[in-house]
């Protein structure tokens, strides 16, 4: 009797775990998933991430199908992540639409379809039977029309970021049915009317991103409610009033954006209690008063941008102890008339400073630790004498802007960091020639120098290989010579301005090897001969202008040569052919006569 007892138990404990190995096995997928995910693929007519291409055999669980995961246990459908590896790659994407059948995968707890750029057409109504789903991202993609209403069935989403579309109309109000969100992006759409009251009811909202959209109204009180929002971005919208004192009760938010909108009053007080506060950007608005002393308190703020406002003289006295994380400071285009650059600016270890049009006046700073400086935007105010020394110790330096000032020096003693990849110092009072600044010991990071309206003379120097230069602007200068054939060894360059000059010469046809150039201007110089028609091979072209030289014979007949302005090509000496009239004895001459 014992011993058959214990022959059950044996096979009991067997067939106990038989049936876990079986259970732990992937399951050959459902028919109905497998056709839902089929449908899609038919919509999609174009794949160049190939992920689709995968797609075969009766198995969509464990048979490769890329993007495709299965819950081991029922063999359905429960994620479905198309990803493009990199959002730069502007070759890799898909071209099609959403097909509905994917409302067929009702087990699906994740669904992600980003990045892919030409996925176009409505999101489906049918999205709304997916009421398992947690996470839904279509970011990245070229989706139209509404967001549907029927999206708020989903009510264990967690997230939803429906970002870079081209999605319209409101913001659903029944959206505040998705009792446990927690990140929400609609940033970067074409979006209108005002936030909805049905935000309130997101109580376990984390994140917000409504930025870059045509959202109007005010920036409602109920916002303060949300008590568990870190992250709040709505700027570059068309939001006005005033920023709401709820806001400031917000005590785990630590990113704030409002920049880029129409928002006025001043900035209250009680964002002083915002502790856990690490960036707060409030540029490019109508806000009116001072800054106010409480945001000194603010023990994490690394980012502080108030530029481009209309805030008043003084500046917090508290700022020169307060503040012990900033980082960034931008201050630039207010009312300030700071005369100088304030001390606990000069003293601290600063990353970024913008101080641009603020009234600042005399030679320019000097940084007690100019080796953190990462950009520096000291432009538009009135300091005067070199510059030469002024960049030597910098030696994180990325990006200077210290245009439209009154600074004299010669270019070719400008010393520059080796790390540098823009910099504009146009509309000042420089000389010299820019031999030095451009040669074979230029920065291989130099991407961009703008140097134009200064007293630069010489000529334009012969390029090396290996520059990554994409903007060069020498314009309105007192340069002469001819522009060098080695131009061409140029080849990231997007923009070429040298107009306003002397140059003599002919346009050198190795110009046209510059495929990525998207503005040319070669205005108001000497140039004589024709305009190559190696012109023709940059496609890129978007502004070109040869006005007032010595130039001659036809135009190069393509585009978009042939329908730019005739204002681009006035004041020559004998340019004819489209736009101008036709050249003498060619044959569209004799068709018009």
């Amino acid at each position: 009797m014992h011993f058959l007892m214990l022959v059950f138990k044996i096979l009991l404990i067997s067939s106990f775990f038989h049936q876990m190995s079986l259970a732990q096995q992937p399951q050959i997928c459902v028919e109905t998933d497998r056709l839902a995910l089929l449908g899609f693929k038919d919509k999609i007519f174009k794949d160049t991430t190939e992920f689709l291409s995968s797609w075969t055999g009766k198995d969509c669980c464990g048979g490769g199908w890329e993007g495709v995961e299965c819950d081991v246990s029922t063999g359905r459908v429960n994620r479905l992540v198309l990803q493009t590896p990199s959002e730069r790659d502007i070759s890799v994407y898909m071209k099609g639409t959403l097909s509905s059948s994917l409302g067929d995968l009702v087990f699906l707890e994740t669904l992600i379809i980003s990045g892919m750029k030409h996925i176009a057409g409505a999101i489906p109504e049918s999205f709304s039977k997916l009421s398992r789903l947690k996470q839904l991202i279509l970011d990245g993609n070229s989706l139209q029309g509404d967001i549907p209403s029927g999206l708020s069935h989903l009510e264990l989403l967690q997230t939803l970021s429906l970002s870079g579309n081209h999605l319209t109309g409101h913001v659903p109000s029944v959206i505040g049915n998705f009792k446990n969100l927690q990140q929400l992006s609609l940033t970067d759409n074409m979006l209108t009317g005002v936030i909805p009251i049905g935000v309130k009811n997101l109580v376990n909202l984390q994140s917000l991103d409504l930025s870059h959209n045509l959202l109007s109204g005010v920036v409602p009180n109920f916002l303060g409610q949300l008590q568990n929002l870190t992250y709040i971005d709505l700027s570059s919208n068309e939001l006005s009033g005033e920023v709401p004192v709820s806001l400031c009760s917000l005590l785990k938010l630590s990113f704030l954006s409002m920049d880029h909108n129409r928002i006025t009053g001043r900035i209250p007080t009680q964002i002083g209690k915002m502790k856990a506060l690490t960036s707060l950007s409030l540029s490019s608005n109508k806000l009116t008063g001072q800054i106010p002393e409480s945001i000194a308190g603010l023990p994490n703020l690394w980012n502080l941008s108030l530029s481009r406002n209309e805030l008043l003289d003084p500046l917090p006295i508290a700022f020169s102890k307060g503040l012990p994380s900033l980082l960034s400071i931008d201050l630039s285009y207010n009312k300030f008339n700071l005369g100088i650059v304030p001390e606990w600016i000069r003293t601290r270890e600063l990353s970024d400073v913008n101080l641009a049009g603020c009234k600042l006046r005399g030679t320019l700073p000097n940084f007690t630790r100019p080796d953190s400086l990462n950009s520096i935007d000291l432009s538009d105010n009135a300091f005067t004498g070199g510059i030469s020394s002024f960049f030597a110790r910098m030696s994180s330096l990325q990006k200077a802007k210290i245009s439209n000032n009154q600074l004299k020096s010669d270019v070719a003693v400008i010393k520059l960091p080796d790390g540098i990849s823009s910099l504009d110092l146009h509309s000042n009072q420089l000389f010299g020639s820019l031999s030095r600044m451009l040669s074979n010991k230029t920065s291989k990071f130099l991407e961009a120098i703008d140097v134009s309206n200064n007293q630069l003379s010489g000529s334009i120097p012969e390029f090396v290989i290996g520059l990554n230069l994409k903007v060069l602007n020498i314009g309105s200068n007192k340069i002469a010579g001819q522009i060098p054939t080695s131009i061409s060894n140029l080849d990231k360059l997007e923009r070429f301005d040298i107009s306003r000059n002397q140059i003599t010469g002919t346009i050198p046809a190795s110009l046209g090897s510059l495929v990525k150039l998207q503005w040319l201007d070669l205005s108001i110089n000497r140039l004589s001969g024709k305009i190559p028609d190696s012109l023709l091979g940059i496609e890129a072209l978007k502004h070109a202008n040869f006005r007032a030289n010595r130039l001659c014979g036809e135009i190069p007949q393509g585009r978009p040569y042939n329908i730019f302005p005739a204002a681009a090509y006035a004041h020559n000496l004998c340019l004819c052919g489209k736009p101008l009239p036709p050249c003498k004895g060619t044959k569209q001459d004799k068709l018009g006569q």
